[in-house]
């Protein structure tokens, strides 16, 4: 990945990354540290040590002349670490950076530096602690779902729920036979059934209600709706404990009943949209099941409110995925599990299947699902039923349904996040590439994105556009001249020019200084924090190397 200069200003802004670690090192980098922080890295899922950036908030670019030599110092931490490290410079106004991008530890194998597993804590780094290196060491542990349920026989299983199988897997193959093999030759087919014993996976999806409750009763899902926040018994329980193909639809069934249609009107412009969508719905129950950790005695949660709908699923996000890389990460946890969703056209693919819930909320202007609550021990997905911005979806019927049907996951995510101002990372790049050819997105300058032009105006909205534009630089320059005039006395500071342009950042408002400065517009004085900028060109002739 090349990282330019957009990127990295990105990450001076961010105020909290845990794949990023930044260390001043103006003149020197220690060898030992650097190895040490590469294990660490890795051994927290990858990321990026960046040095000649200050480690302290507000960061900035101070240089570095660490390991000019890059190559080799990476070819070391390749025979140090097994891990191919890559070192790249930027080449920033303010001096010279250096990022080691650190790749993720294999899976279920934390990396070892002399006899220690690293990770880190704070400011520092510490060895890991047992519970930790337990779940890493447990990532690869055999697919539940495959393996054989000693006790449990065909009699266990629920015909109707097998045969509904079979006429969904022969809809989706197109193959009529699926649909007219006995029930145990489809177990079979499905592998589902495993020279006559049946594994976890099938009890799971086909069990009787008696036999899962004896044989693997953590396999339930329980139902709950309450008409408020408050604790308390619920208005409504239901605890299926029976294979998910006997009380999927009933379930849907459950929370259709009380899914109230929301409607919407802006001028002529007239829409309805449900609570709830069935395929959001519907996909978080399939990875509620599919990707659980059934070696836990919990039970997955679904509570249904008027506005929201939060799945509960123990076990926590399956190895290898977290909540920042749900939608690019694949790794079932119950992979026969998700191989039956799959042939049965439940799932497009045995993946996270996140994607679908999140265009589903883009597309009805909705807030993006929720993750709080999930750790190590369970997963917590909200979903927010009420509509957040009624334009989203007036800007996207204005694309149109056919441009739109070209749209990846990633470019939804991508126009919604230029419509909230938010972070765009180096995977929505190449998205917000295609948008700028497009004119969706346009760019009035470096690292600014913001919807079209044409999009605002077709809302009419034309001033909103304006003011999410912005000023432009000749602006910006001619706010911080004015700023410097009217304080000639005493000089500005950059604290000052900062809420002058709260909007930009300390090196971009640096950089439009420099270029005054460069005109004999403005200069300054003093050193560091005693830095004063004064109108036209010094002729002291006793400028001092100031903060910019």
């Amino acid at each position: 990945m090349s990282i330019t200069l957009a990127t990295l200003d990105a990450w001076l802004a961010d105020r909290e990354n845990e794949h990023l670690e930044f260390k001043e090192a103006k003149n020197q980098y220690n060898y030992g540290k650097l190895l040490r922080y590469c294990a660490a890295l890795a051994n927290e899922g990858g990321g990026s040590l960046v040095l000649g950036v200050t480690d302290k908030r507000p960061r900035r670019v101070v240089g570095t002349k660490a390991f000019e030599d890059h190559g080799s110092i990476c070819q070391s931490l390749l025979e140090k670490l097994h891990l191919r490290v890559h070192a790249e410079e930027v080449h920033h106004p303010d001096g010279r950076v250096l990022v080691f991008t650190v790749p993720s530890r294999p899976l279920g194998v934390p990396i070892e530096l002399d006899g220690t597993y690293l990770m880190r804590a704070g400011e520092s780094l510490t060895g890991m602690t047992p519970d930790v290196l337990s779940r890493i060491f447990a990532e690869v542990a055999p697919d539940f779902s495959a393996e054989l349920c000693a006790n449990a026989t065909l009699d266990d299983l629920e015909v109707e729920s097998i045969q509904a199988f079979q006429r969904a897997w022969s809809r989706k193959s197109g193959n009529p036979s699926f649909e007219r093999n006995r029930p145990e030759q489809a177990l079979e087919d499905a592998e589902l059934l495993l020279d006559g014993q049946v594994t976890n996976a099938a009890l799971v999806l086909f069990g009787k209600r008696r036999s899962l409750g004896r044989l693997l009763p953590q396999a339930e899902v329980v139902f709950e709706y309450r008409s408020s926040g408050n604790p308390g018994a619920a208005q409504q329980r239901v605890d299926h404990r029976e294979g998910f193909f006997g009380f999927h639809d009933t379930l849907w069934s459950a929370i259709d009943a009380r899914n109230d249609i929301q409607h919407y009107q802006e001028g002529l412009f007239v829409w309805d949209v449900p609570t709830f969508h069935e395929s959001s719905i519907r996909e978080a129950l399939l990875n509620a099941v599919a990707h659980r950790d059934y070696r836990l005695q919990n039970s997955v949660f679904i509570r249904q409110h008027p506005q929201e709908l939060v799945i509960e699923s123990p076990g926590g996000l399956p190895p290898g995925v977290t909540v920042d890389d749900i939608l690019w990460k694949q790794a079932p946890r119950n992979r026969r599990i998700c191989e039956a969703f799959q042939r049965c056209g439940l799932v497009e693919r045995s993946g996270q299947g996140m994607d679908r819930i999140y265009e589903e909320c883009i597309r009805n202007g909705k807030p993006l699902p929720s993750f709080i609550g999930t750790d190590d021990y369970q997963v917590v997905v909200s979903l927010r039923g009420g509509v957040e911005d009624p334009r989203t979806v007036q800007f996207l019927e204005r694309i149109g349904q056919e441009q739109l049907a070209s749209f990846t996951t990633a470019h939804f995510l991508t126009v919604d996040a230029v419509r909230r101002g938010g972070q765009l990372d180096e995977r929505l790049q190449r998205p917000l590439q295609d948008l700028l050819e497009q004119g969706i997105v346009e760019r009035p300058r470096r690292g600014k994105y913001v919807l079209s032009r044409r999009l605002y105006a077709f809302l009419g909205k034309k001033g909103e556009y304006t003011r999410k534009v912005g000023l432009d630089k000749g602006q910006n320059k001619a706010l911080l001249l004015k700023h410097i005039r009217d304080n000639q006395s005493e000089g500005s500071r950059m604290g000052e020019f900062l809420e002058v342009l709260p909007s930009l950042t300390r090196h971009q408002i640096g950089r439009l200084l420099k270029e005054l400065r460069e005109g004999g517009e403005a200069h300054y004085r003093g050193k560091k924090r005693a830095t004063r900028w004064y109108p036209g060109p010094d002729l002291s002739g006793d400028r001092a190397n100031g903060e910019s």
